[in-house]
């Protein structure tokens, strides 16, 4: 039956609850509150987030903006109800994006869609943006909630992340001295990180394992807990090299398009990487993938990360003191290569066999 043309409607009644979104904001403020950091008091309710650059400590910076999401990862958080850690994927995804050219983290601001709030879920995410800009020392300063009945389907929803950091003039990454024989060493990843979820999902159904299966590659863990382990957070560690010592020359985040896509990206236009795959310490799930889904290596390396989710580029005669200060900051650095020169051949030459 139509209503009649004279009835009342409210915006509940088409499918967006006020209400909702209001419990959503006091459930997330006191995780927001945890991310104060100097420049920001790290409170929401405005039409705007502030930052004060002087009382962060810069004198001449440059501002580096990045965002991103976490793709279809986000699929496995809905559809097995673990929604806490997502966030943190998030911030990793652009603050790492944002210390490989050598800037220093400052503020965050998320978008969260869905098509119908769900407060206890949507705050669930928020907390772990929350612990991701705690754990990369950015304050989180403002974000939007968007419920949009009739565009997502129920349940679902989607994130977008928005980051900016910030170099003092003349520090930022990579260098432009980047040299044929420089280092090249690997930083571990935590798992799949944010990539390639589309292909894991796609292998995880033709293997018909539900979410709550026991993951073939961890011991203790669920399918869905061991894929949803965040992505690693490199901001502290590097950021505490690069005050350390000035022989790293360039940083490369390990994303979409994996190792071929991604290290000609931080060098210049004649040179390459010698990269020694079979150094790269595979990570089981990884080996677990390539077997169940019958992916070749080459696929393995311009998809996934393989367990090697940073590169850093080091002048050669300082590679062990590079080594030296990334291992008191934390890292467990892996030798994976040189740089070398390229000419009109391929930018990344793989060398040896994934230990898959």
């Amino acid at each position: 039956m139509t209503r009649a043309s004279n009835e009342t409607l409210t915006y509940a009644d088409a499918g967006v609850d006020i209400d909702a979104g209001n419990r959503m904001v006091e459930l997330i403020k006191p995780h927001v509150r945890s991310t104060r950091r100097r420049g920001a008091d790290a409170e929401i309710g405005g039409f705007g987030g502030l930052f004060d650059l002087r009382a962060a400590g810069f004198t001449d910076p440059i501002l580096v903006a990045a965002n991103d999401g976490v793709g279809t990862k986000v699929k496995i958080a809905i559809e097995s109800g673990i929604h806490h850690t997502v966030g943190i994927d998030l911030v990793a995804m652009c603050v790492n994006d944002l210390v490989v050219q050598g800037a220093e983290p400052l503020f965050f601001l998320d978008y969260y869609a869905t098509g119908k709030l769900d407060a206890g879920a949507g705050a669930k995410v928020v907390e772990g943006i929350a612990a991701g800009c705690r754990e990369a020392g950015c304050a989180l300063i403002g974000g939007e909630t968007a419920e949009m009945p009739g565009l997502y389907a129920e349940g679902d929803y989607d994130l977008a992340g928005f980051a900016v950091g910030a170099a003092e003039r003349g520090r930022l990454l990579p260098r432009d001295d980047v040299r044929s024989g420089d280092i090249v060493f690997g930083l571990p990843s935590s798992g799949v990180h944010s990539n390639g979820f589309s292909l894991v999902r796609r292998i995880v159904a033709r293997e018909g394992l539900a979410w709550t299966a026991d993951a073939p590659f961890d011991n203790g863990r669920s399918l869905a807990q061991a894929l949803l382990t965040p992505t690693r957070i490199y901001v502290k560690p590097l950021l505490a090299a690069l005050k350390t010592t000035s022989h790293i020359k360039a940083l490369a985040h390990i994303t979409g398009g994996g190792f071929p896509e991604n290290l000609p990206r931080v060098l210049p236009k004649n040179l390459g990487i010698a990269l020694t795959v079979s150094a790269i310490p595979v990570l089981p799930v990884f080996c677990w993938l390539a077997k169940a889904g019958g992916v070749a290596e080459s696929e393995m390396l311009r998809t996934f990360n393989c367990g090697i989710g940073m590169i850093v580029v080091a002048a050669r005669d300082a590679a062990d003191e590079v080594k030296t200060v990334l291992s008191k900051a934390g890292e467990q650095p892996v030798h994976l290569g040189e740089v070398c020169d390229a000419g009109a051949g391929p930018r990344v030459i793989m060398r040896g066999r994934l230990a898959l």
